[in-house]
């Protein structure tokens, strides 16, 4: 019997496994394949990514330092209003290698991490969680007091859990070039239909290309002339949802959801790592599995530490689909030096920015 069951390694899950084994837990965490892949999620965060990995990962896991971003209405050739600061804004990273990182750095605390085990049942019973996996054809069947579901946008933990699902979910893709670019700014497009394509420089890692939108609409397509535009060939193409909007419930009887399966995501950007991890923190502060009691402490909990930015940035979403007449004075007017925390909204309105704003 395993106080808990996390399903699905990425950072959040990665994250809630280490800090529930640190807090002497007996914690099993399964991926179903191999943690890391396949890739499905840029490597482009804040600065603050530093704070929920070793010390000496830094040096292998970054790629590039970013003071800002050149912001378009349309595509390469069109002119950009700069929203910057002097110090790092943000950082690059080996996506791939933050999932080993944090892996291992779960296994190091004392969790029992194994790939290759892909769960295809989790049944609640009084007083604990079934969970079943397929492994190599087989099937092996844990029993742990509570189960965390971290297993992504199309979460089985959420759907046998009977737990609603996001509000919405967008198709993102994403693909790479070689050629090495140090460069300071990342390229944001406003191109997309409800979102919008971007350009990331890697440093000697190449080049990041990618778009996200609404399903029913052709992204592979417009992803084409995006790259077009730009004159590159891109490989390593991946393709992904990107939940937008927490459903309204994300615990059960003795299961909770994290990361992309609660839809823990920036609805402006749609990025999710930090935001997952941190609401990982809370179920590890506030969950004991054998107190079900507790779920509700993590429910609110979570939504405490982030529903505010989540409701922002949907605010901040809505500014792409405004007619472009609009979007071109809005980023006229709020563009040059920045005092915002890429993470959360709620900075625009911090002193900081005010006063760089009006400076």
């Amino acid at each position: 019997m395993y106080d808990f069951v996390v399903v699905g390694v990425g950072p959040a899950g990665a994250r809630f496994a280490r800090r529930a084994a640190e807090a002497h837990y007996d914690v099993l965490a399964l991926e179903k394949g191999t943690v890391g892949e396949p890739l499905a999620c840029s490597g482009h965060v804040s600065t603050d990514i530093w704070n929920y990995v070793p010390a000496d990962a830094k040096e292998r896991l970054l790629q590039n330092r970013v003071y800002g971003a050149d912001f378009h209405v349309g595509g390469p050739e069109s002119s950009s209003d700069r929203f910057y600061k002097r110090e790092e804004v943000s950082n690059v990273i080996d996506r791939v290698e933050l999932d080993h990182t944090l892996a291992d750095a779960a296994r190091d605390a004392g969790a029992d991490v194994r790939e290759g085990h892909t769960v295809t049942s989790v049944e609640e019973r009084p007083g604990y969680v079934e969970v079943t996996a397929s492994v190599g054809g087989d099937e092996e069947t844990f029993e742990a007091r509570m189960v965390a579901g971290a297993d992504g946008p199309v979460s089985r933990v959420r759907k046998q859990l009977d737990l609603p699902e996001p509000t919405e979910t967008l198709h993102g893709v994403l693909a790479f070039t070689d050629e090495a670019d140090h460069g300071d700014y990342v390229s944001v497009h406003l191109t997309a239909p409800r979102f919008f394509a971007w350009r990331i420089p890697r440093g000697d890692a190449g080049v990041e290309y990618g778009l996200a939108a609404p399903p029913g609409h052709e992204v592979n397509e417009l992803f084409d002339r995006l790259t077009a535009e730009y004159g590159v060939e891109t490989d390593r193409f991946c393709s992904g949802a990107i939940p937008i909007g927490p459903p309204a419930r994300t615990t059960a009887k003795r299961g909770f959801l994290l990361g992309d399966a609660a839809a823990q995501t920036k609805p402006f950007t749609g990025g999710g790592i930090l935001y997952g991890m941190r609401a990982a923190d809370v179920a590890a502060d506030v969950i004991d599995p054998q107190d079900p009691n507790t779920l509700p402490r993590y429910e609110e909990g979570w939504r405490e530490e982030l529903s505010r930015e989540i409701r922002l940035g949907h605010w901040i979403r809505r500014a792409y689909s405004l007619p472009e007449p609009v979007q071109r004075a809005g980023l006229w007017a709020l563009s040059g030096e920045i005092g915002v925390h890429m993470d959360e909204p709620s900075s625009f309105f911090s002193r900081e920015h005010l006063r760089k704003l009006f400076s």
